[in-house]
């Protein structure tokens, strides 16, 4: 009997009971999902060298300056993946406490001396290697909530259980927010978990009014922007959605990137200029490499390119669902649950972003755009849910 199924069976008998861990059976991995992750990583590689090579160097650096930093993080995540893959994946019960513990010790290494500031971004930790200890976080809080969740079911269905693990969600999230200025990773960490409970709760009902109530605050956010009720320039962020809501308003300055990815996606037509063919990377949208890359692959590979790398990560998704619905109890099924609503996020708020269906957040698109810290984080979620995927029983 799948977890799904179990789940169902566990509602009808008027709530989620801790189920039962079963037999531990090893099995193959996700050959398939580990396809899609190499065909990711090797096309990310391409378009980082595309987007970049004119802008490393123009300020001094090799052309493969980006290309080399970015291998050098996949390969190590790619060990991290094979490792973890390898696990029981009931060990990580054990450490869950401890990554919590961790994850909210390196955030707050930001405010030391190893802090790192990049680009005006006081986000990252110098420990030999750059570290961004959101993206830790992010790790951490799947690992430690799929354990609390798993054991602590029946508390998550009363008012003071949810109030209890929204607290404990809350913390690194704030923390994100408040130490690091990162309020997009601090969003998606609040949102991993918040889905999590979701799936696992019997009663959805709350969980609906919390997520209707911060979307009307957020809708009346935008509103009163929008109508100058609050000035934009009070804040950076409410600048940010004034220059969304209106970027041409702000060419020159907020609304300046998003304009530059825009013209970039719509000058790739249907097949695109060729690989290595964008005008828009030399100089006009900053950064190529990072969150806009999106933007380079539409002018370069035209929208036949930006749905083929849509359906890869349609296909990804896809693959941890099935692993999560038909893993062996509800602790595996958590973990890869919270790995693919990651992913989810990540895919989705980035192109809503570069499309300008979203305020600029920062967000990067998984395994394509440049980023050692996230690059390696996102493999090791791939190698916890292949190392749930050895223990689904064959059928």
């Amino acid at each position: 009997m799948d977890t799904a199924r179990e789940v169902r069976t566990a509602r009808r008998a008027g709530g989620l009971k801790k189920l039962k861990k079963k037999t531990k059976i090893k099995g193959q991995v996700d050959r398939s999902l580990i396809f899609i992750v190499l065909f990711l990583i090797v096309f990310g590689l391409i378009m980082i060298y595309s987007a970049s090579a004119y802008s490393a160097v123009r300020s001094g650096k090799e052309s493969n300056y980006y290309l080399m930093s970015q291998l050098r993080a996949t390969l190590l995540g790619l060990v991290a993946m094979a490792w973890l893959s390898t696990w029981d994946y009931h060990k990580f019960r054990v450490i869950a406490w401890p990554a919590y513990v961790v994850s909210l010790v390196l955030i707050a290494l930001v405010l030391t001396p190893l802090g790192m500031t990049i680009n005006g971004a006081r986000r990252w930790l110098n420990l030999g290697l750059s570290l961004q200890p959101a993206e830790v976080a992010k790790v951490g809080m799947i690992i430690f909530f799929s354990a609390y969740v798993y054991g602590n079911l029946k508390n998550i269905q009363h008012l003071k259980g949810i109030i209890k693990t929204m607290a404990l969600v809350a913390l690194p999230s704030l923390m994100v927010y408040g130490i690091t200025d990162n309020l997009s990773s601090a969003i998606i960490i609040f949102s991993i978990v918040y889905i999590m409970l979701f799936i696992a709760s019997p009663k959805s009902a709350p969980y609906i009014v919390i997520a209707g109530v911060l979307f009307l605050m957020a809708a009346f956010v935008v509103y009163v922007i929008a109508h100058n009720i609050i000035p934009a320039e009070l804040s950076y962020r409410l600048g940010r959605i004034k220059a969304w809501l209106d970027p041409e308003a702000y060419a020159s300055d907020r609304g300046f990137q998003t304009l530059q990815a825009l013209y970039s996606i719509g000058s790739g037509g249907v097949l695109g200029k060729g690989l290595g063919q964008s005008t828009q990377k030399l100089g006009f949208v900053p950064e190529a490499q990072n969150d806009m890359i999106f933007s380079i692959i539409c002018e370069e590979l035209g929208m036949f390119g930006a749905l083929a790398v849509i359906l890869l990560f349609i296909m990804l998704i896809y693959h941890l669902l099935m692993i999560a619905t038909n893993a062996q109890d509800l602790f595996g099924s958590l973990l890869v649950t919270g790995v693919m609503t990651h992913f989810a996020l990540q895919v989705i708020l980035n192109i809503a972003v570069v499309t300008n269906t979203l305020p600029n957040t920062g967000i990067t698109l998984p395994f394509i755009s440049y980023g050692g810290s996230s690059s390696v984080f996102l493999l090791t979620e791939i190698g916890i849910a292949l190392s749930v995927s050895r223990s689904i029983r064959m059928t």
